[in-house]
């Protein structure tokens, strides 16, 4: 069955847009979802159909009709979740890599939300019919902390903390290539790709704000690759991949904005099996920082790097400390003939 809502719009008050009057009189939708409805003609004034930017003038009578969630078509699916809070606001969990987030076009079951749907039977239908719950994503190649929503108010919560830049989000990747600078920003736009429509860019005519602060942890000279720590403000599609990928710093193991030629050209045959080897970009989301929405309480969920990218780690800090350690010896001239 249908909610509706009613308001009256009291003379005597100064025009205003109907959708932003909306959007003050339910804050439990957000602008996109009072858009819909308008378009959908579940909004009227005095009993008629309105448009989007209609003005409100004083003295009218505006209904809103919200339908009833419509059925989710992904179906619940026994696959184990590492879980790493759970209450019943929300769920933490730990996604690892090869793990499509929500069902697409051949992705239609082994998702997350088949996971989740198995082992919540409770989540928000905001994300509707193929994503319930669902407030951000990692792709599918990205291991790390996610938050699912369990119901509505907590989902607009969450976000409008997204919306605002209040969440954080730290991630770690391996990139190619030496880094000029120790920290930095890269702010770009970011939209479909004008040419290749399975890709993102920021050379489109119409990208959005895209914002990625990064730095330096690590430096592997020797095989020119760079561990570095990201942050992100904003949260489009393939951002981070993107960017550096344009930047001239493609991610490790990036199937879609890397180049295979750059494992290839490694000198280390050990280490250039292992990159080939990954079968997945070395990005890994290890913090997650936010407001629970109904406790208010200061959230913060951390991950260990997955073993594959923690391997491989491992091999290049050996590697760069037989290299620190031979040059000392050098140094010192006990090592010359």
């Amino acid at each position: 069955m249908d909610d509706r809502l009613c308001f009256i719009f009291e003379r005597g008050q100064p025009p205003q847009r109907l959708d932003q009057y909306l959007a003050l009189c339910s804050p439990d939708l957000s602008r996109s979802q009072i858009k819909r409805l308008i378009e959908s003609d579940q909004v009227q004034c005095n009993g008629e159909s309105v448009k989007t930017g209609s003005k409100l003038k004083g003295g009218e009578i505006i209904t809103v009709s919200i339908p009833a969630p419509a059925p989710i078509d992904a179906l619940p699916e026994t696959i184990p979740l590492n879980i790493l809070y759970e209450d019943v606001h929300l769920i933490v969990i730990d996604k690892p890599a090869g793990m499509v987030v929500h069902p697409a076009p051949g992705h239609s079951s082994g998702t997350l939300v088949n996971a989740l749907l198995h082992h919540c039977q409770d989540l928000s239908g905001i994300g509707g019919q193929i994503r319930p719950g669902i407030v951000h994503r990692l792709d599918r190649d990205t291991s790390g902390v996610m938050v699912v929503t369990k119901d509505d108010a907590t989902h607009q919560d969450l976000a409008q903390q997204f919306k605002l830049h209040t969440i954080e989000r730290r991630y770690i990747a391996l990139l190619y290539g030496q880094t000029e600078k120790e920290a930095g920003t890269i702010d770009k736009p970011i939209g479909r790709h004008p040419l290749h429509r399975k890709k993102m860019s920021s050379t489109t005519r119409h990208g959005r704000s895209a914002v990625t602060h990064w730095r330096v942890l690590q430096r592997f000279d020797t095989d020119r690759l760079t561990l570095v720590e990201l942050k992100l403000e904003t949260g489009r599609t393939h951002q981070i991949r993107v960017h550096l990928s344009e930047a001239h710093h493609p991610l490790v193991g990036d199937p879609v904005y890397g180049n295979s030629r750059r494992a290839n050209q490694i000198p280390d045959t050990t280490l250039r099996a292992m990159i080939i080897g990954l079968n997945r970009q070395f990005l890994h989301a290890r913090l997650l920082r936010f407001t629970h929405p109904s406790t208010r309480e200061e959230m913060e969920f951390s991950s260990a790097a997955p073993a594959e990218l923690q391997t491989l780690i491992d091999y290049l800090n050996r590697k760069h400390q037989e290299t620190v350690d031979s040059f000392r010896i050098d140094r010192q001239g006990k090592n010359r003939p």
